[in-house]
């Protein structure tokens, strides 16, 4: 495992990027560069902020989150692979392992006014008991006047590799109730809140008055977050993904959450890059895949 003198020595950046003990005593990269800061963790490549210059910051983290080994971090952006959700074929933790494993950075560097980070997973002894023996995944994260966050998927096997995947995007708001979500009008999604089924959404505009978990599929729009309260819009533009999931659990399902505060389900939307169920991605043999998630925010 990387020690942070190690880190610092190898991979850091004078003023613009720093590994800390962060919470829980896992390695943090802390990102300050002229056009934002940000933050991501070793453990589970775990983005937990990205602030803008002048437009507040767009990631929410919970108070309550655990920073515990073999726990996700609630909030941020965890990732999933290389399934979602429950597995179906096995055992395994939801959602996937990557997300509680200590992963090791690769490259960094400064390139005009963004800061490019890589870090990378491999077989170990947890993927091996799990059935996951010959792959490898990289994560790529530009902080910038953008955030780009990429995952790229190898199969190193002699046979196909098939997998799910995504980014589990927390984004914060000013209060659910005044924010709505555009570019999904005409999509199918599987309601998760009833019974999976699958319906179309007819509305412009997705807006919240309850429970909602949805993994929209087929798609490869790029979405749009309008926030009243904050007077500003989030956009996401996705490639190599076909799937996006919009989550917020509501009061009821928040309350059997012990990672997360009472009111904080106001505070948050989940819009994640996906790829999972039909959109799942099989890989021939020695060939790779890359799926990105680029996000902007501008003024309302």
């Amino acid at each position: 495992m990387q020690t942070l003198t190690e880190l610092n020595e190898k991979f850091g950046v004078p003023g613009v990027l720093e590994f800390v003990a962060g919470k829980g005593g896992f390695a943090e990269a802390k990102v300050t560069t002229p056009s934002c800061t940000g933050a991501v963790y070793l453990y589970g490549a775990h983005l937990t902020a990205w602030e803008p210059k002048g437009a507040g910051q767009v990631i929410f983290v919970s108070e309550k989150s655990l920073f515990e080994a073999g726990k996700a971090i609630r909030g941020g952006i965890p990732l999933i692979f290389p399934w979602f959700g429950g597995r179906q074929d096995g055992p395994g933790p939801a959602h996937g392992f990557a997300r509680t494993e200590v992963w090791t950075v690769a490259l960094a560097a400064q390139i005009g006014d963004a800061l490019h980070l890589t870090m990378v997973l491999g077989p170990n002894e947890t993927s091996r008991a799990l059935g996951f023996d010959k792959f490898r995944v990289a994560m790529e994260f530009v902080f910038g006047k953008q955030l780009h966050v990429r995952m790229s998927v190898a199969n190193e096997d002699e046979k196909a590799l098939k997998f799910e995947q995504g980014f589990h995007t927390y984004f914060a708001v000013s209060d659910i109730e005044h924010v709505g979500i555009h570019g999904l009008k005409d999509t199918e999604y599987l309601d998760k809140v009833d019974n999976f089924k699958r319906k179309t959404q007819t509305e412009d505009v997705l807006r919240f008055t309850g429970h909602v978990d949805r993994p929209y599929v087929n798609t490869e729009a790029d979405v749009t977050l309008d926030d009243e309260g904050l007077k500003r819009k989030i956009v996401m533009q996705k490639k190599g993904s076909k799937t996006t999931v919009v989550w917020n659990p509501w009061a009821e399902a928040s309350a059997a959450m012990s990672d997360l505060g009472a009111q904080e389900w106001r505070n948050f939307v989940c819009i994640e890059c996906v790829n999972a169920g039909e959109n799942a991605v099989t890989l021939a043999p020695q060939q790779a895949h890359t799926m990105e998630a680029v996000y902007t925010v501008e003024s309302l």
